[in-house]
């Protein structure tokens, strides 16, 4: 059996955003992965190994190698690559590019969680944030919603200007607040430690789909926008007791575990849309769904002729 390689730009020509999200849905409704995390360091440092075993679709490992000091060199600071393997066989299948993944992974689990909650006709979508990810984004919700018109608002707004300006028709939203307020979804992709999205400026019918925070002291939201939200995850075990946007709240009481209503297991206690509510989803990643994402780029590719 022939090892099959996979690159940027040939794995991405296979792809659309919506086939993404009806794979993970699928990948979903077969029995629960298994996860693993390994870390290893050298100084600054840094190789983290996260593994994935769903049975009926196969093991993934995704390796990323961090090395800060690669900047003075011209090199990306983040390399590695995804190794995708035969469920019945144990064999090594495909190497698929860890950027392809890590892209199509990241902005797809929103999209799944925002198709199922957001408002189908929404008119107006916020991203909050300006790097790599926003412009994934941008991406991925034009693809599913055409209508709405898309704006930028970040710390630093010349750098919301450069990214709109790499996707025509997208405006940057000087002032934060009222952008919220008139968004039909809200989409978070910032590295902040203190929350940015306040509940007060809410309304219903809104829905926020979060992203930026993945450490246990990082939030994107403040207890209010919980408290008036229904709340759902990508997966309960990589969100509750690993991302400070549950596990703060959790631990001062604000949450309960109960408040979080459904995960990608139960996607079927994801509501329809309705005008009367604020939906709340958190997207926590995880190597299930890099398993789910790569095992259907490999499905692709093997049908391309």
């Amino acid at each position: 059996m022939s090892l099959t390689q996979i690159g940027f730009e040939a794995g991405e020509a296979l792809l659309d955003w919506v086939g993404l999200t009806e794979a993970l849905a699928a990948g979903h409704a077969l029995p629960k992965a298994e996860v693993g995390d390994t870390f290893l360091y050298r100084g600054k440092d840094t190789l983290l190994s996260r593994s994935a075993w769903i049975d009926g679709l196969g093991l993934a490992v995704k390796t990323a190698t961090i090395f800060p000091g690669n900047d003075a060199h011209g090199l990306p600071a983040i390399n590695g690559g995804v190794s995708l393997f035969s469920d019945r066989t144990g064999v090594l299948e495909a190497l698929v590019d860890f950027h392809l993944v890590t892209k199509w992974k990241t902005a797809g689990d929103s999209l799944l969680g925002a198709r199922r909650l957001a408002n189908p006709a929404a008119r107006e979508i916020l991203i909050v944030g300006a790097g790599t990810v926003a412009g994934t984004l941008i991406e991925a919700f034009s693809a599913v919603w055409p209508q709405a018109q898309i704006r930028l608002s970040n710390r630093t707004l010349a750098k919301a200007e450069d990214l709109a300006a790499q996707y025509p028709g997208t405006l940057v939203a000087p002032d934060l607040e009222p952008a919220v307020r008139a968004a039909d979804i809200i989409l978070t992709c910032t590295m902040a430690t203190d929350p940015v999205i306040r509940g007060d400026w809410l309304r219903p019918g809104q829905h926020l789909n979060m992203i930026g925070a993945y450490r246990p002291d990082m939030r994107e939201a403040d207890d209010v926008a919980l408290a008036r939200s229904r709340i759902y995850c990508d997966s309960f075990d990589t969100t509750l007791d690993h991302i400070g946007e549950f596990k703060i709240p959790l631990a001062s009481g604000v949450l309960t575990r109960a408040d979080v209503l459904a995960d990608f297991y139960a996607l079927d206690r994801f509501p329809a849309w309705s005008g009367e509510e604020i939906t709340l989803f958190k997207n926590g990643g995880g190597a299930h769904l890099d398993l789910m994402t790569s095992r259907h780029i490999l499905d692709l590719w093997t049908a391309r002729a």
